[in-house]
């Protein structure tokens, strides 16, 4: 059940911007396995001026926030940052232009399904992947 944020510093189609979406939403499908209608993705678009980034970065650079369970291993974390830079690749973002950054919370932190805490809920899918 990630909520997820993808930032630019550059204007984009609404085509790009769906786009990036959907790349992002079928990186956590594979990596992480959440369920098909899992997605909680926003684009947020800034002026240059407004979002300062590292030297040697682009205007076409992205900042990816992904809050999510805690409890996935390393391995799909590593298989997550792998497949947003493959995918962002294909829609010509460049891998030094991705940051991803992840915020774990605990299960008893989510308030779902009628303000019951997450971890007394059959999520339908598994966490610790």
């Amino acid at each position: 059940m990630p909520i997820s944020r993808i930032e630019g510093r550059r204007a984009r189609s609404a085509a790009e911007v769906q786009s990036l979406i959907e790349a992002l939403y079928l990186a956590q499908r594979e990596a992480l396995r959440v369920p098909e209608w899992d997605r909680q993705i926003r684009y947020v678009g800034h002026k240059a001026e407004d979002f300062h980034v590292v030297p040697g970065r682009s205007d076409n650079y992205l900042l990816v926030e992904i809050t999510l369970f805690a409890g996935r291993s390393l391995e799909a974390k590593r298989a997550l940052y792998r497949r947003v830079v493959e995918r962002f690749g294909r829609l010509g973002v460049d891998a030094n232009d991705v940051t991803i950054v992840l915020h774990e919370v605990a299960l008893d932190n989510w308030g779902i399904r009628g303000g019951r805490p997450a971890s007394e809920v059959d999520l339908g899918f598994e966490v610790g992947v």
